[in-house]
């Protein structure tokens, strides 16, 4: 049985100079995120990009993570489409590379799916696919609530929710009603101490991509008790994340890999690299945080 728990980190995508993917710099991420002890790694989720991703990057990138986790912990593979057939035609190309499971989000685009068609949509896709799916529960203007994930409880390929849109309150009301049928994982890049202490079996987030020692060390010091260490880390992943929060969050995200000697290659266009206003802030609170000298 899969097991999805702790502190579970995004990679990003690295794009060159011709806006396609390095797949050599994405190897060198993976390996970093594995040496600091994550315990899954998701790619092609938003923190890689995956809304600009084509089938064929999607499947190469996949592969290449495939290969360097090599068993070690849980690979997912992000889904970012707007339609049963677009999901389901991703997601088989995605089990074909051997990923473990898949993150897929709601249909987002300007129409939404009333709760009947989100339970159908979920269902097919799970029928037809067959893997693991982690329901990624991230566009605001999307969420679904938990009286349809609770109604959720009959699609079989379902076993997490991943909690993110900035809502604690749905987090709460998640860990209350369904925690005990679905792994409950939290994307509240800010919260995830408190999200602990209430009974997140996990985070599945972009700010461990920038602090996986110090979010892993956060994961193992809740679990510990070691409360006063918790919010040590807390405060100082907090220093971090308010410097990348953004709209821009591909390129602000890149470059605190970049300032901390790491290389995530460039945003896809049309988001620019950050600015130098925007790399002196998060350098500021990278040596804030004690990530670098």
């Amino acid at each position: 049985m899969l097991d999805l728990h702790g502190m579970i980190s995004t990679v990003v995508t690295p794009f060159d100079d011709n806006d396609e993917v390095d797949l050599e710099l994405l190897r060198a991420e993976v390996k970093y995120l594995l040496d600091a002890g994550v315990t899954a790694i998701c790619a092609c989720g938003s923190t890689g990009e995956g809304q600009t991703l084509s089938l064929e990057e999607s499947t190469a990138i996949c592969r290449v993570v495939v290969e360097e986790v090599a068993g070690r912990v849980p690979v997912i593979a992000g889904v970012i489409q707007n339609s049963t057939a677009q999901v389901i035609r991703y997601s088989l190309a995605l089990k074909e590379v051997g990923v473990d499971a898949l993150q897929i989000t709601p249909v987002h685009y300007v129409f939404a799916p009333s709760a009947e068609e989100t339970v159908a949509y979920y269902r097919e896709i799970g029928q037809a696919v067959d893997l693991p799916i982690v329901l990624y529960n991230v566009v605001p203007w999307a969420l679904v609530p938990v009286d349809v994930i609770e109604r959720l409880a009959e699609v079989p390929q379902l076993v997490a929710v991943k909690q993110s849109g900035g809502d604690m309150h749905l987090l709460v009301d998640l860990l209350a009603r369904v925690r005990d049928r679905f792994t409950i994982l939290a994307a509240l890049d800010d919260l995830h101490y408190p999200a602990f202490m209430l009974g997140a079996h996990g985070a599945l987030a972009a700010i461990p991509t920038v602090t996986p020692r110090l979010s892993v060390e956060l994961w193992d010091a809740v679990q510990a008790g070691d409360h006063a260490l918790a919010r040590e880390l807390h405060e100082r992943i907090l220093t971090v994340w308010r410097a990348i929060d953004g709209p821009n969050l591909p390129a602000t995200l890149k470059a605190a890999l970049q300032l901390q000697g790491r290389d995530g290659g460039l945003p896809r266009k049309p988001f620019a690299p950050a600015s130098p206003a925007e790399r002196e802030r998060i350098a500021t609170a990278l040596r804030a945080a004690n990530l670098i000298a």
